[in-house]
């Protein structure tokens, strides 16, 4: 196609009709008619005499000649040349960009085409442009490194964005998705225009969402009908900028919408009964504000992230009270009635609006949403890969991390979290357990789930229902919440069948469970021999009839004493010495007898020596030794045994005399000692074990049996206490003099430079007719110290396993026999007979003796005021090892104890965290000690940076403040003492913050006026004053906030992933990373 006169920079077909686009630097647009070419290169069709001529009669070597493509319209109206051009897509519109910085709109009809207007504002050449495919918006790029969008109907700027450093030289649009590119000087750059998020919320069974139109709609979830509109907010923010919240007022039937253009406003509507089109409200309130929302039914918050501060109005708009929120705050949501969730960067704080202060805080970052669950109890916290989930009481629960962006979450009715990343729907539970529910087409936003739909807005603000099988999520559920039937139920009605939930049973240790639905041989026998159901195993195994599984059968029955299944594993896999010995400590001689025949049958003399010496056959030992030319150890078999005539022969045999030999000191001979009671007629005795609750469903026997989780209960409690804390009534430590502080220097001299409740305790073995008193504590209570005191060690272990993760149980044992034995005492009774037994009670007053409980010795009281005393005694003393001693004998009898009362409960996990520290700080600085001595470290520069670290990390820990003054006087004076002036200066501001007497003061002050003039580390350390972050308690390293890490469940010790799964370095008897369904101290 000719007619351009300079270069053609750009030529775009029309998307329906046979039209061609072109630019040129020759000034100019031209449209091009390429119908002609379209039926020239078209399927041939039947056709007269005379266009057969005529097309016989055209010049095939012209392709593009005049007939087959011709100028339509020529556009002239650009000053310089013309370097983009773009049809579109729906409308007979044309939009050109040139060098003279013109973005020009033309309209083309079937006779003639002109100009319709000109966008003006780019500074240099526009060198790209194009209709948003969508929208009535026009992009343009150009080489003043900027990208504008036009308001297409005004012809107006609307947007503007820019690059410092590269001029953009290309502009293109997705066909279907909301995404835009652009080429520049270095690269390409893929964007958005607008948010494609709707805002929404939900209340009950009803949906109320924004769509694209600006127009509030509901969504009756149980009817699955959409309403009409109900009310139309155009007039909201700018046009081309979509609401970024809705908040929803029942009460009132009122919304709280927000915005972020002009710097981000709210407007507050109230909602019509009846939808009857796009009524634009008259009674709305607006501000300025850039989040808002609702706290209480006449009340709503408005956080201004400009000035920092958060308004409470009502719904006149009028303030009723104002607050600063912590530093940084960057949104706020709803945190329950009177309370909101405030976000920053790093964390998340709980505030109280009536007392205006922060009532608990978490280390999150990055927090964009949070989902309430529908009872109230638990939220999500959702960060672009990252979901927390906490309590009510800000709390962390759970956390797990998503490499694909996270886009929504709403909560099941059952209390499981779904949430969709940008391809799939996925599952929490609360304990961290995740899956995948299932995948999407297009990015949807979750807004409920009920049953085996999911109810969703698509990214066009439609509401859409998704249909997904919840079947895996809620067997985890019940298996969680040991909620047997419901397992039952799922195992017998659907098709639960894969590796995945096999694997999730047998990690979770319930493999007798996997084993009911499982039909594949080989997963059956595996969890057959790890359950220890041998009569399974043994079937399977016949099945496979393979030597490995044979193998392993035989050594799982010879843990269990079954060795007539050994028996038949030796033979199935031919192990005839194995078979041997066994008939051997079985005292089975009949068969031991046939096993020699068959080794002499098979000529295996290793095997048969082996069966003689067995049998005690002499005779048969030495002719095995004459037959293998063994002559000297033959005659020393025989002269041993004293068979004189047998020597005789073999010495005529080989030709010599007695004379000639030369014989070693023989002993007595060898009498093979015969078992005292013959075990080989019946299996060695074992007590079967007692059905699990699952089993007893299994034969239906589960009618009566409590198959809740009492510590779900228990953990729902409602907690907080008033009034001072035992550890504030008896510690008394801000009025200690630093005298006391004996063994630290203070730096006086001169500076140089879900289980259940309950464990069935098994008594069916106690000889007589009664039950003992100690047997009817393990009965009544579910604490663990009650079994204890009761002697049922087995139980109280159980329970402690599943309450608080407790895997070793060795520290323990001074802990048990203290607490079996304080609740006894004994009278002697007349000679010869046994003492009295007297079981003391702590329920002296209790007729019933199924409420009777024992009394517990060194309850929380005693704690309080007598070990933690002196475990602050020994830091005041800087006895150090003797502290951690007491403070770990602290956390070990908090575990086997028992309160009173749910305030004695809060009490007890204030004294835990009290003790944990403790334990942590004095760990490090005597791990600081142990590097040597200060003139030997010194000399080593890695040795020096170490003790530089962990002499900054003691102070981290959160002690008393007296003693955390100790820390950091010690920790300012290594400093200081190797020139690391700027971490002293921070210890010693620290110091001055806290207060305290005279001398630590003047001692700071006087460390801070000498650093503040060289403010510089000589030795640069692993400490940021100014971070937030945690020690390890294994590594003594820091774990900074955001980062993964695994805890102690009991103690709350935090440790590096790493270290999951072994056992904690504070309490020293649970699991790292294990998590119990709770402590209990009360029932």
């Amino acid at each position: 196609m000719t007619g351009h006169n300079h270069y053609a920079m750009c030529a775009q077909f029309h998307p329906k009709e046979d039209l061609v686009v072109s630019a040129s630097l020759d000034q100019s647009v031209r449209v091009w008619d390429i119908s002609g070419l379209r039926k020239k290169h078209s399927a041939p069709t039947s056709m007269s005499f005379e266009d057969q001529m005529a097309r016989a009669n055209q010049n095939q070597a012209d392709m593009f000649g005049n007939t087959d493509a011709v100028v339509k319209f020529v556009l002239e109206g650009h000053d310089r040349g013309v370097n983009w051009v773009a049809f579109h897509p729906t409308m007979p519109l044309i939009v050109s960009a040139g060098d003279d910085r013109l973005i020009k709109l033309w309209r083309m009809s079937e006779t003639k085409a002109w100009e319709v207007d000109t966008c003006r504002g780019h500074f240099h050449n526009a060198s790209g442009c194009l209709f948003h495919p969508h929208q009535d918006l026009i992009l343009s790029a150009g080489e003043d490194k900027t990208i504008r969008v036009w308001d297409l109907n005004k012809r107006t700027a609307v947007q503007s964005f820019k690059r410092e450093n590269d001029r953009f030289w290309v502009i293109a649009a997705h066909p279907e998705i909301n995404l835009f590119a652009a080429g520049h000087d270095n690269g390409v750059m893929v964007f958005k225009l607008e948010r494609e998020r709707p805002a929404s919320a939900t209340h009950q069974n009803h949906l109320f969402y924004i769509t694209k139109e600006k127009q509030i709609k509901s969504y009756d979830f149980q009817q699955n009908v959409e309403s009409p509109t109900l009310l139309s907010l155009k007039k909201l923010g700018s046009p081309w900028v979509t609401p970024r919240t809705l908040s929803y007022n029942p009460a009132e039937r009122s919304v709280l919408v927000t915005t972020p253009s002009d710097g981000g406003s709210y407007e507050l509507v109230t909602l019509p009964k009846d939808g009857s089109g796009a009524v634009e409200s008259t009674e709305s309130k607006r501000g300025s504000g850039n989040s808002a929302v609702f706290v209480a039914r006449n009340r709503f918050a408005v956080l201004n992230v400009s000035t920092q501060t958060i308004d409470i109005k009502d719904l006149s708009n009028n303030i009723t009270r104002s607050f600063k929120p912590p530093a940084g705050t960057s949104d706020i949501y709803f945190g329950g009635t009177g309370n909101l969730l405030i976000i920053t960067p790093s964390a998340v704080h709980l505030y109280d609006i009536q007392q205006k202060k922060s009532t608990a805080e978490l280390a999150v970052s990055g927090v964009k949403y949070v989902v309430w669950s529908v009872d109230g109890l638990y939220a999500a916290l959702l960060s672009k890969h990252n979901v927390t989930i906490i309590t009510k009481a800000l709390e962390q629960v759970s956390t797990l991390h998503e490499t694909i962006r996270i886009k929504s979450a709403t909560w099941d009715d059952a209390g499981v979290l779904l949430y969709s990343t940008l391809n799939h729907v996925k599952y929490t539970l609360l304990n961290g357990d995740n899956g995948i529910v299932r995948t999407l087409d297009q990015t949807v936003y979750l807004v409920r789930v009920k049953g085996r739909n999911v109810y969703c807005l698509d990214r066009a603000a439609k509401p859409r229902i998704l249909q997904i099988d919840p079947t895996e999520y809620r067997f985890k559920l019940a298996l969680v919440k040991r909620n047997y039937e419901e397992m039952l139920h799922i195992i017998r009605t659907s098709s639960l069948v894969g590796q995945s939930i096999i694997s999730y049973l047998q990690k979770k240790g319930y493999p007798e469970i996997a084993l009911q639905f499982v039909q594949d041989p080989t997963t059956r026998f595996d969890l057959a021999i790890e359950c220890g159901n041998i009569d399974v195993a043994v079937e399977m195994a016949k099945q496979l009839d393979k030597p490995v599984f044979w193998g392993r059968l035989s050594s799982e029955a010879l843990a269990h004493g079954n060795h007539q299944i050994v028996e038949m594993c030796y033979q199935k896999l031919k192990q005839f010495d194995k078979l041997s010995f066994l008939y051997l400590a079985t005292g089975d001689h009949s068969k031991l007898a046939r096993m020699a025949k068959i080794a002499e049958h098979r000529g295996d003399f290793s095997s048969r020596f082996h069966n003689a010496l067995y049998l005690g056959e002499v005779e048969d030992r030495i002719q095995l030794f004459k037959e293998i030319d063994l002559y000297p150890l033959a005659y020393m078999t025989a002269k041993s045994h004293g068979l004189d005539d047998e020597c005789q022969v073999i010495l005529e045999a080989t030709g010599t005399t007695e004379a000639q030999l030369t014989m070693p000191t023989l002993g007595d001979p060898l009498t093979i000692s015969k078992p005292v009671v013959p075990t080989f007629k019946a299996n060695w005795p074992s007590k079967a074990s007692s059905q699990t609750i699952f089993e007893q469903a299994l034969l239906g026997q589960v009618e009566g049996l409590s198959l809740e989780d009492e510590s779900a209960a228990a953990t729902n409690r409602d907690e907080g206490v008033d009034g001072k804390s035992n550890l504030e009534r008896h510690g008394n430590l801000a009025e200690d003099d630093d005298e006391d502080a004996a063994g630290w220097d203070l730096g006086d001299d001169d500076v140089p430079g879900i289980d259940s409740g309950f464990v069935n305790v098994d008594i069916a073995e106690a000889g007589g007719a009664g039950t003992s008193e100690a047997d009817q504590w393990a009965r009544n209570s579910p604490l663990a110290v009650d079994h204890v005191a009761g002697g049922s060690f087995e139980s109280a272990m159980q329970l402690l396993n599943r309450q608080a993760g407790v895997v070793n149980f060795t520290p323990l044992k001074p802990r048990f026999m203290e607490v079996y034995q304080s609740c006894r005492s004994f009278l002697p009774a007349s000679s010869g007979l046994p003492a009295l037994v007297n079981h003391v009670r702590r329920t002296v007053d209790e007729p019933d003796p199924r409420q009777v409980l024992p009394i517990v010795c060194r309850d929380l009281e005693h704690l309080v005021t007598n070990d933690l005393q002196k475990g602050y005694d020994s830091m005041k003393a800087n006895k150090l090892e003797d502290g951690i001693r007491i403070f770990k004998s602290i956390l070990h009898a908090i575990l086997i104890n028992a309160v009173s009362s749910e305030a004695e409960v809060a009490e007890a996990r204030k004294l835990i965290t009290s003790a944990s520290e403790y334990t942590i700080a004095m760990d490090i600085e005597l791990a600081r000690r142990r590097l040597g001595a200060p003139d030997a470290v010194a000399q080593d520069s890695a040795k020096l940076k170490r003790s530089l670290e962990l002499s900054a990390y003691f102070t981290i820990p959160k002690i008393e403040v007296p003693h955390r003054q100790l820390a950091l006087l010690s920790a300012m004076q290594l400093a200081v003492k190797n020139k690391n002036y700027n971490s002293a200066l921070s210890f010693a501001n620290r110091i001055i913050a806290n207060g305290g007497s005279t001398k630590i003061m003047d001692n700071a002050k006087k460390m801070k006026a000498q650093c503040e003039r060289n403010p510089n580390d000589s030795i640069d350390i692993e400490f940021d004053q100014f971070a937030e972050f945690d020690i390890c308690a294994a590594s003594h390293t820091p774990i900074y906030s955001g980062s993964p890490y695994e805890e102690c469940s009991f103690d709350g010790s935090k440790y590096h992933s790493k270290y999951k799964g072994t056992v904690c370095r504070v309490c020293e008897v649970c699991e790292i990373g294990k998590h119990g369904s709770g402590l209990k101290l009360f029932a």
